[in-house]
Order: C-alpha cells, then sequence, then structure tokens
C-alpha cells in the first residue's frame, strides 16, 4: 500500500502521517514511498484506535484502488503545498501575462552564431560516455534488507529488543512487529520483550528457541545467589548424583563411616586420627555415584552457607550409640536445619558393648528427630564401621531419598561449581577442589571465583587421577588460581580468560564500595516488610537464662513478622555462632556471655551484628521495637562509673587481669574505655569481676574489686577506666 493511500484513509496529510510513523518507529525509512499491506494493516488499526477515526471494512479485505480522479503523479506529489495551489487556482491562472509565440526569423543572425559557437566550445569540454538504457520491471519496496530465517535452535536472552530478536532468528522487523499486534502486542523497533514473549512470536514463526544462559555480572558475583545461578529449562535437565555431608560429635566415628562407606583407610593417614581437611569424593552404589563432602566439624558446613553456597543435598547426623547426643551433635543439628535439607541419622560404634540404641532414639526424639519405627518421620540407620554393618543400608536410604527430591542438573552449558576446600602448594600454586553444581568444567576453562580469578590448568578426580572433564555432581581439585579462594567460594566459567580479569577487577572495584549488612539494614528491612522472621542466634550464661529468653522470645512474633531462635546454648559466643548467624541472616543475641576480640574480627568480616545485654527486660524490649520497626540504628551511651587501676596483676595478649578502686557510679561487666593523661588510649570489656575470692555483678562506688579484661591495649597503673552501657531510644 501506497502512503498516500495510508494517509488519505487516516484522513492526514503525508507529513502527518510521516510524523506519526516517526514517533512509533515501524523501521519505515524517510524514502520510502510504499510498505507491506501487511504493515499498512496493523498500522491504521494502531493509528485508528490512536486518534479514535473510524475505518471503512473495506481497507481489511485487501488494498485499496486509487482512482483517476484521486490519483496523485509522483511529480505532483513531490511539488510543495504553495505551488500546487497556484497551479490549481483559476484565478491565478488568469493573472498570468500573456507570452507570443516567436520564430526563427525574429532573432538576429549574429546571436544565433554567438550562442552556436558557444554551444560547439562546451561540447569539446565534455566527455559523454554511451551508456546502455536497460529496462527493468519496477520493484516493490522494502523496508529492511532481506535476511535469512536462521535454522536449528536459537538462543534468547531473558530479555531482548524487537530488533535484536529479529536479528537472531532472521525475521525482517515488520514481520515480528505484526505477529505481535496479532496477539494484542504493541511494540516498536527497540522496544524490550520478555523471553516468554518472544518464544511466541518464534513459535509462530516456526522457529525452536530456548533461553540464553545469563552472563556473569558483578552484582551476581557479589552476592553468588547459588539457586539463581542453577535455573535452566526443565528440558534441558538430567538426573544427577546426590551430594551429602557427613557431621555430628568429635570421635562419634564420622571419618571412620566415610572410611567404611569407601572401602579405603583415610583414617590411617591423619594424625590422630582425627579429620584435617575437607576431602570430597564419589562412591558407586547399585551402580548409581554418590559424592560424599568430609568436614571437620560443622564449620566448614557453615562457612559455605554463610558465602551463599547451598552444596549439600542430603546431611547425615552421626550419634554415637555408646555416647548419645552431645553438644556439638545438637549445634550440628540445628545447622542442618536451618540448611533445609533432609536428614539420615547414623547411630555408629553398635558393635561396642556399652551400645545402646533405646536410649540414643530416645535422646533423638526429644530433639524432635522421631525415628521412623517409632512412628516418625526420621530414618534412624544402626551401623558400625568396622563390621560394616548397616552400611548397604545407609547408602539405600540416600538413594531413595535423593529420588524423592529429584536432583537434576544441565551438563551442557558453562559451569558453575562451589569450593569445599582450598590451600596453597609449595610447587602447585593455589589449589581448589570444587563440586560442579551444573554444566561441565573443563581444562582450560577460564574462570572467576569470588574474589580471584584463573583458567583450569590440571584438573584431578579424589583418586589422584587426571581429568579432562567433570560433570554435575563429581568432585575435583583444579589448579590455575591466581589466589587462594574463600571456602563456600561460587566458581563461574566465563567465555574467555580476559572476560574473567575484567569481570574480577570491575569486583574489586565494587566491593571496595559496598559497605557489609548491618543491624541498620535489618532495621530498614524491617521497617519496609521485606524480613517476615526474625532470627537470632542466642547465647547465655545459664540453662535458666536460655530457657526464660527462649520462652519469652518465642512470644514476641507479630502478625507480619515471627521470631525464630535457630540456635541457642550457654556458654561464650564463638566464631561457629557468628557463622551460623551469617549463613541463616541471623543476629547474635548474648546475655550475661564475653564475646572475645577474635570472634569480634569474624562478626565485622562476616557482618554479623552482636547484641549484649545484662536485663531480660532489656533484650526483650529491643526486640519488641525491632519487630515494630521503631529501634532507630543510632546508639546511645550511658556512663556507669569510673575506677582507677591500681595494679596490673596478668597480661597475656589481649586478656589482661586488674585491680582497682571504684571512683564513682558503678562497674559492671561492659565495655570500657581506658583514659591516660586525660586522653583516650584504647578499648575493652570487663570480662568478670571479684571481690576477694568471690565472684560479683558489679562494684559500687568507693569499693575495690579484680577484674579479667578483654581490651585493645596494655593496661597501665594509674589509668582510668570508664564503664558505659549501649542503649536505644525509641522512634
Amino acid at each position: 500500500m501506497r502512503l498516500v493511500q495510508l494517509a488519505k484513509a487516516l484522513h492526514m496529510t503525508g507529513q502527518q502521517l510521516r510524523r506519526e510513523l516517526v514517533d512509533v518507529d515501524f523501521g519505515i525509512k524517510p524514502t520510502d514511498r510504499e510498505i507491506p499491506d501487511n504493515l499498512a494493516q496493523g498500522i491504521l488499526r494502531f493509528l485508528a484506535t490512536k486518534h479514535g477515526i473510524t475505518l471503512s471494512p473495506s481497507l481489511f479485505e485487501g488494498r485499496e484502488d486509487v482512482s483517476e480522479t484521486d490519483a496523485v503523479s509522483p511529480q505532483e506529489d513531490t511539488l510543495p503545498d504553495r505551488q500546487k495551489e497556484e497551479a490549481a487556482s483559476p484565478e491565478k491562472q488568469e493573472a498570468l501575462p500573456v507570452l507570443r509565440k516567436l520564430s526563427l526569423d525574429d532573432v538576429p543572425a549574429e546571436k544565433i552564431a554567438q550562442e552556436e559557437k558557444k554551444e560547439k566550445a562546451a561540447q569539446k569540454k565534455r566527455v559523454v560516455p554511451e551508456t546502455k538504457v536497460v529496462s527493468r520491471p519496477r520493484e516493490t519496496p522494502t523496508i529492511q534488507e532481506q535476511i535469512k530465517k536462521k535454522e536449528g535452535i536459537v538462543l534468547i536472552p531473558q530479555q531482548v529488543s524487537i530488533k535484536e530478536f529479529a536479528e537472531k532468528v532472521g525475521v525482517q522487523v515488520p514481520k515480528i512487529i505484526q505477529i505481535l499486534m496479532k496477539n494484542g502486542v504493541l511494540a516498536t523497533i527497540n522496544q524490550l520483550v520478555d523471553y516468554d514473549t518472544a518464544a511466541v512470536v518464534a513459535s509462530d514463526l516456526g522457529i525452536e528457541v530456548q533461553r540464553e544462559q545469563e552472563k556473569a555480572s558483578v552484582e551476581k558475583l557479589l552476592h553468588h545467589n547459588l539457586e539463581e545461578l542453577l535455573k535452566d529449562e526443565k528440558e534441558n535437565l538430567i538426573s544427577r548424583s546426590p551430594i551429602v555431608v557427613i557431621m555430628g560429635h568429635v570421635d562419634h566415628g564420622k571419618t571412620s563411616l566415610l572410611d567404611a562407606i569407601r572401602k579405603t583407610d583415610v583414617v590411617a593417614t591423619e594424625s590422630g586420627g582425627i579429620t584435617q581437611h575437607i576431602g570430597a569424593y564419589q562412591v558407586m552404589h547399585d551402580g548409581k555415584p554418590i559424592t560424599f563432602l568430609d568436614t571437620p566439624g560443622h564449620e566448614a558446613f557453615t562457612a559455605m552457607r554463610a558465602r551463599g553456597a547451598q552444596v549439600t543435598d542430603i546431611a547425615i547426623l552421626v550419634v554415637a550409640a555408646d555416647e548419645g547426643v552431645k553438644e556439638t551433635t545438637r549445634e550440628a543439628l540445628d545447622h542442618i536445619r536451618d540448611a533445609g535439607v533432609p536428614i539420615l541419622v547414623a547411630i555408629t560404634k553398635v558393635d561396642k558393648p556399652e551400645a545402646d540404641l533405646d536410649r540414643v532414639k530416645g535422646e533423638l526424639a526429644g530433639h524432635g528427630l522421631q525415628p521412623e519405627e517409632w512412628g516418625g518421620k526420621t530414618p534412624v540407620l544402626p551401623c558400625s564401621a568396622v563390621t560394616k554393618q548397616g552400611i548397604p543400608a545407609i547408602l539405600d536410604h540416600i538413594l531413595l531419598l535423593a529420588a524423592v527430591e529429584d536432583l537434576q542438573a544441565n551438563p551442557n552449558r558453562l559451569a558453575v561449581a562451589t569450593v569445599v576446600e582450598s590451600h596453597l602448594d609449595k610447587s602447585l600454586g593455589s589449589l581448589a577442589t570444587v563440586i560442579v553444581n551444573t554444566g561441565t568444567l573443563h581444562t582450560g576453562d577460564a574462570f572467576i571465583c569470588g574474589k580471584t580469578y584463573g583458567k583450569v590448568r590440571t584438573m584431578m578426580d579424589a583418586h589422584g587421577q587426571r581429568l579432562e572433564e567433570a560433570g554435575p555432581a563429581v568432585p575435583v581439585r583444579i589448579s590455575g588460581l591466581q589466589s587462594v579462594p574463600d571456602t563456600g567460594g561460587v566458581l563461574q566459567v566465563v567465555p574467555s580468560e580476559r572476560e574473567a580479569r575484567s569481570l574480577h577487577e570491575e569486583l574489586l572495584r565494587t566491593v571496595e564500595q559496598t559497605q557489609k549488612k548491618s543491624f541498620s539494614d535489618l532495621v530498614a528491612r524491617l521497617s519496609e516488610g521485606k524480613v517476615t522472621q526474625l532470627k537470632i542466634v542466642l547465647k547465655a550464661d545459664a540453662q535458666g537464662s536460655l530457657e526464660a529468653i527462649s520462652e519469652a522470645l518465642s512470644k514476641q512474633g507479630t502478625d507480619e513478622v515471627s521470631v525464630k531462635v535457630i540456635h541457642g546454648a550457654v556458654g561464650a559466643v564463638t566464631e561457629s555462632d557468628v557463622l551460623l548467624a551469617s549463613a541463616g541472616g541471623a543476629i547474635v543475641m548474648a546475655f550475661h556471655v564475653p564475646v572475645s576480640s577474635s570472634v569480634r574480627r569474624v562478626a565485622d568480616t562476616e557482618g554479623v551484628e552482636i547484641r549484649e545485654y545484662e536485663v531480660i527486660y532489656t533484650l526483650l524490649e529491643e526486640v519488641s521495637y525491632l519487630l515494630q520497626g521503631l529501634l532507630e540504628p543510632e546508639e546511645t551511651e550511658k556512663i556507669l562509673g569510673h575506677l582507677e587501676v591500681k595494679g596490673v596483676f596478668f597480661q597475656k595478649g589481649s586478656e589482661q587481669v586488674v585491680g582497682g578502686r571504684v571512683l564513682d557510679g558503678v562497674i559492671k561487666r561492659v565495655p570500657f574505655r581506658v583514659q591516660r593523661n586525660g586522653a583516650v588510649v584504647g578499648t575493652g570489656r570487663i570480662t568478670s569481676l571479684r571481690k576477694v575470692d568471690n565472684d560479683i555483678k558489679e562494684a559500687k562506688e568507693g569499693s575495690e574489686c579484680g577484674m579479667r579484661t578483654d581490651a585493645t591495649i596494655l593496661i597501665q597503673e594509674g589509668d582510668t577506666l570508664e564503664a558505659f552501657l549501649k542503649e536505644f531510644k525509641k522512634k
């Protein structure tokens, strides 16, 4: 259809129509005079709807013919409007002067001779080459050059512009726009559409498309959300082997059990019979592989989760039949539950005379692990690493749980893996043991891993055999890293080493500008309704206090936000508590227990807030304010009192024992500042107070006392310690 006809149908001038087409951007060039009929019909519908114009039904039945009276010649169409009006106006035609026709005789002979001379001179100067005029049929103008339609599977990103999509599938833009219009979507050449919309258009065109794997970005690398990185199309996924972690109390037989499963002597090669490093191994059972992660306690497991790596699918909790559930067992159980992975309990050392299975099962039931034979849902399997009793049953249950979980991965993509162990080797440089989560890792692959990058130089399995590639759930040790990566770091393969280096540099710049998560961020997210559960790691000085606070906290929840104590124990705050809080997005609340400077350093690194309390009411009030989003992140300090140091009795690192007299106020187990010659020279915390041989909670004005401190500098005789307490105010 010609644009002139289109303008007439829409009751517009040619200039008005061109302005509309430029605004909407249908991909029509300024020189085009005709466009395909299918595109013209789409434009007619679009502009008629936009301007409320009623169209003749005949316009949609086929091309409308132009009558002789309405037809406009190309020369006339190109004339300016004013010239057209002058040519058509009778009045102006009558006003023109009448010219008399002259004959050749009326021109003087001298003038004719002069003009002929000029013409002959001009012909000598120019040479006109002979040209052969070839007539050819008139071609219908096209909007774009013809593009060859793509064959096979076309990869489409999550978001794509109409122009880019057309180039990928090899179809002209107007055709894409027409199909979108047919499906009720009005889009322009540069507009973005999502993958699902693009897939509908591709289906209409008879082209097969697949979602393109998203490239590694600094934001994703910074947050290394493994769940997002593993997303893939269902048709690309195949079953993979399960990844199992073995956890439990020290010397309850974790490594011996793994040794029995692997049928290799691992314990004999390790000093003292205790695991010295993390290893990952793969065994076969009934022709199916199972990957085992052997950890030295639950700290490494939690460290991986703290850095975003949910690498394990099934957890085996090991409990010795002669000792039962211990404190470390309960901590490991809290870690497993917070990770949300299926639990299988293995009661080891059943071959010992003092083994008591019923007592152990009763203890497990008391911690919420009701055995299946008692009507519960937890598989509890007795076994012995010495006699190999129960080992096949454990492997059978692992495969059964894996089948229920329906574990899948895509081997035909760039690999994503998780670091489970890393160290610096004198001859090989930085080494890392990784488990491939999805894709296939090849020798020579470039990658970025946390704050380091590299290229896979060598790859070996657990038996020391060199490999060229490793698929999903396969553990391998790789070399070729620029530096030692963190445990739990996510390794992402990228197309080239140059891109890996570029991403690494950009990541380092971003990390410098990004602050770690803080208590203020938590308050903000709570107030905005982005957090639905407040998680707490609770440490107290006595079992009675722990139970009382836990019960009170369970009643603190609101309709919008609930409170969950993901771990509670008696004793000082440890690095394991901080890592658990980091992994679970929790805060640590310490009631009447010390927090060492080393633990505080770990908390600062992991971005975990540690709150300390002396009074239960203060703890509960603060949680209440926090749930309501009323707690200001700004802290206020209350000076409790001052103590003059009279003697220093012991100093070893940050731990110091001093004695002194209370000058004013009261001294408690709280933070303090060290004042020397009127200036603050350091800080610390009072971890215990004593008077003579008795422990005391506070020392009042005029009294003398001794104290154990954790300070940043060496305290000297004559220093003044200013005790203070941090408080928060309501909005």
